[in-house]
């Protein structure tokens, strides 16, 4: 049996297709086992088949042996008789002569049947023996079947990333990250800008404020002083 072709046979409808564009190693391994499978369960009918011609041959054998040995049971109870005066003793011999011819007969036909039964036993051990490296072959490729679909599931996913990868450029991901970033950088630094802007400016406040004698508690002062002598409360 060629495991390889079995391996790689695929259906009549599909046969181009896998030609052109190189069929999927699962689909090709699980037809294989398809076909193994196959195989075994013939196997497994043929084996029984002939096991049982087996069977059929030594109850056949063991029925001649039987029917042998009543013919020469007879032959002897012919003679017997014969020789006791029960019966004329030509007839007896002529009749235990038949009985003798029946058993040699018998004979030959259990001789057959046990041939039979030895070539039947060792078809069937050969078969057996078939069938034990179909069940190993398949067990195998049933595992070798899991491995590949877990490897194609990995080759698949990482295919995927890694073409994914390779086209971030073309597709401008990153370009667009890039601006992205530079557009944040802008707006943080135009933040800050505006932050010192406004320190500036308080800055400036601040010393016109002390320039001119208003910054703090003199400014509130003189307000004070304004307000009292608005009410008439001044000295």
């Amino acid at each position: 049996m060629n495991i390889l072709n079995r391996l790689f046979k695929i259906g009549q409808s599909e046969a181009h297709a896998a030609v052109n564009h190189l069929e999927d190693p699962i689909n090709l391994t699980e037809q294989g086992l398809r076909d193994l499978r196959q195989d075994l369960d013939k196997s497994l009918h043929g084996l029984a088949e002939v096991k049982a011609m087996a069977i059929r041959a030594r109850n056949e054998g063991e029925g001649f042996r039987t029917k042998a040995s009543d013919y020469e049971n007879k032959a002897v109870l012919l003679l017997q008789r014969a020789h006791k005066g029960d019966m004329d003793a030509a007839e007896a011999d002529r009749l235990a002569g038949e009985a003798l011819l029946k058993k040699a007969e018998n004979e030959a036909q259990a001789a057959r049947a046990a041939t039979d039964q030895t070539k039947f036993e060792h078809s069937a051990a050969q078969m057996d023996q078939n069938v034990s490296t179909l069940k190993s072959t398949i067990s195998q490729w049933e595992n070798e079947l899991r491995t590949l679909k877990a490897r194609v599931t990995v080759s698949t996913a990482t295919i995927t990333i890694n073409k994914q990868l390779a086209q971030l450029d073309s597709s401008g991901t990153v370009s667009l990250l890039e601006r992205m970033k530079e557009k944040i950088a802008v707006q943080e630094a135009l933040a800050e800008s505006y932050g010192e802007i406004a320190q500036a400016t308080k800055s400036i406040d601040a010393e016109i404020d002390k320039a001119l004698g208003t910054t703090g508690a003199g400014k509130a002062s003189a307000d004070l002083q304004a307000l009292k002598a608005k009410l008439g409360y001044t000295e």
